[in-house]
């Protein structure tokens, strides 16, 4: 127990001295508007998620992640609008995230559509210190805590897409937020929490590969200042427009499976394991992701062919 303490303390605190790292999600294609605002009302009908992230059960102080969120397109309009609530928590620190997405979608082909997209958000970070066992307890950077610091941010995306294909470009905050700790000295930085820029790009394409098969290989790379380039790579099959089953790979982190259901017409539910590849493997069991999302149907709607994306 105590090597998993230290182990994770060690995380967190390299974490918020250089790099504050957004929220991770393996499903992230089935939430894609949390990371691109181009997104919003891209799926034709109101889109309703929830996901639950436990991230390393069974390391004290672990990440556990919740999200909701609600997006639609605005009828007789090129416009779609969306809002997500974020709770995001490890160790010490409990992060929520409340984010308004707006875009704006113009036709360039009969194929291919492409959408921009602008993010309004709000945060508040609270860090209890008293819940970290400090290597030297009278560390100045660890005697206040921070109390509901709010933080606003703006971002932006492309999302270029067809019934088909896919790709986006997207910054979610372009301010970089530094967190005060009100203890600053000649000898310590003035603040030990840095928002830096997450870089993201998305891509993806759906191959039918008879009547009732289709394969998606999509793509996922994140670039942020003080963290390693993170590529996701994953391919999911959809059999009979209702079971669906894939593969991902994080690069030097995880491998993960997983399933879903399609229910009905609108409501899809699934679930994903993680694998750490990495040292972490030894400390924990694992990760869990848990999803359903819903979707309103008006009768302008098409769902005889649903989008696997």
């Amino acid at each position: 127990m105590r090597k998993k303490l230290l182990g994770l303390v060690l995380i967190f605190v390299s974490g918020i001295s250089y790099a504050q790292q957004d929220a991770q999600f393996t499903q992230y294609m089935y939430n894609t508007i949390t990371i691109n605002p181009a997104y919003a009302g891209s799926r034709v009908a109101m889109s309703i998620f929830a996901l639950h992230r436990s991230q390393w059960v069974g390391m004290d102080g672990a990440p556990v992640t919740n999200t909701v969120s609600i997006h639609t397109p605005i009828r007789n309009s090129n416009l779609g609008i969306g809002v997500s609530i974020l709770n995001d928590r490890i160790g010490p620190s409990d992060e929520n995230d409340i984010a308004v997405d707006l875009s704006y979608t113009i036709p360039m082909s009969e194929t291919y559509k492409l959408s921009f997209g602008i993010k309004g958000s709000a945060n508040l970070l609270d860090v209890d210190f008293t819940k970290l066992k400090a290597y030297r307890p009278g560390d100045p950077r660890f005697q206040n805590n921070i109390d509901n610091k709010f933080s606003p941010n703006i971002g932006a995306g492309i999302y270029l897409h067809s019934d088909k294909t896919y790709f986006g470009l997207s910054i979610p905050k372009f301010l970089e937020t530094k967190h005060f700790d009100g203890t600053a000295t000649n000898d310590t930085p003035d603040y030990i929490i840095r928002e830096r820029i997450h870089y993201y790009f998305i891509a993806g394409h759906v191959f039918d590969l008879n009547d009732d098969v289709q394969f998606k290989p999509s793509l996922l790379t994140k670039m942020v200042q003080g963290a390693p380039l993170q590529v996701d790579l994953s391919g999911n099959f959809l059999i009979n427009q209702k079971f669906t089953a894939g593969v991902s790979y994080r690069w030097s982190a995880a491998v993960s499976a997983m399933v879903g259901f399609k229910v009905s017409d609108s409501w899809f539910i699934g679930y994903s394991y993680d694998f750490d590849t990495t040292s972490l493997a030894d400390y924990n069991s694992g990760s869990h992701e848990i999803f359903l999302r819903y979707e309103l149907f008006t009768k302008e709607d098409n769902i005889i062919t649903p989008r696997f994306f």
